[in-house]
């Protein structure tokens, strides 16, 4: 089976999107810098000392994962602020629904958020990971024309090869329903230089390789999913609220600090339906009513 596509960073965002709809995913060619990548391997080297071998074959036993990586890793907000990845989320995730709100028929997009971060090394000697969709987590249904539940990427923070463990991947196994499942001589390895980036869908078929070379493959990765979905990795509990304070606005808001339309999230303040982001500002902050929205769609409705 081929390989999957590989872009340069500044392809147009229509043609990106065009190539993930085929296949269900694509390679961008330095998604990063080399001065971005130098840093971001800096922070990981500093991170990973501590960061124990993982204990099932899911996880690996010759794979060390770091989660929680906000508090880690200046550029994971960097890699989530990337408009092709950002504009890939959106594309994918903010696709708006209608429905009605009284006699009114209304139109509400959803927001994404950081469904689970990790940084995943993988040493010499791990065997390959199980084949699996994302979207496995909510256990997703995959019929004719469903929508995405994820957009992931995989950062390569060394180079990928077939030899060192780069993701398996079953190009156009997003297309498939759920009574197909996948053959490991259907995936094929990503082979990509470090600065680059594996974005796929929640739908399409992958897993970590195997790892016969003689040095470890590291890489950051980020699933960015439907705001009113759980996270796989619960953000509330992972990251400490005074770490979250310090963040800024659009990060705080991407991990879950914050409402989808129509107000899922919501928390309780006199009274008021509102975004929880304000718990963060400070004595002073502005109070959001997440419902206030439909006041303005619909006069003198209520929820």
């Amino acid at each position: 089976m081929a390989a999957l596509t590989t872009l340069v960073a500044d392809t147009p965002l229509d043609e990106v999107i065009a190539v993930i709809e085929r296949d269900g995913g694509v390679v961008i060619k330095d998604f990063f810098d080399s001065s971005t990548l130098a840093e971001l391997r800096a922070e990981i080297d500093r991170a990973m000392p501590s960061t124990p071998w993982g204990q099932d074959d899911f996880s690996g036993h010759r794979t060390k994962r770091l989660y929680g990586i906000f508090q880690h890793i200046r550029h994971a907000a960097t890699t989530v602020r990337h408009p092709l990845y950002a504009g890939i989320a959106s594309h994918f995730l903010e696709i708006p629904q209608s429905g009605y709100f009284g006699e009114d028929r209304l139109e509400l997009a959803p927001t994404y958020q950081v469904g689970v971060t990790s940084i995943i090394d993988i040493h010499p000697g791990e065997g390959a990971q199980p084949l699996h969709r994302d979207d496995g987590v909510w256990q997703w249904r995959h019929p004719e024309g469903y929508r995405q539940a994820r957009v992931q990427i995989m950062v390569a923070v060394t180079d990928f090869t077939a030899d060192n463990g780069g993701t398996m991947v079953v190009p156009g196994s997003h297309l498939w329903d759920d009574d197909r499942g996948p053959k490991v001589e259907e995936a094929v390895p990503t082979e990509m230089t470090a600065g680059s980036a594996l974005i796929w869908l929640g739908g399409t078929f992958h897993g970590g390789g195997t790892n016969s070379s003689d040095s470890n493959r590291i890489g950051l990765t980020i699933g960015l999913d439907l705001g009113f979905l759980r996270q796989e990795e619960n953000a509330y509990l992972t990251y400490p609220i005074e770490v979250v304070k310090e963040l800024d606005e659009d990060i705080q808001r991407i991990l879950g600090w914050s409402v989808c339309p129509p107000g899922t999230g919501f928390v309780d303040h006199q009274g008021v339906m509102a975004d929880p982001n304000f718990l963060l500002q400070g004595e002073g902050a502005e109070v959001t009513n997440s419902f206030a929205q439909f006041d303005e769609a619909a006069p003198g409705a209520r929820p």
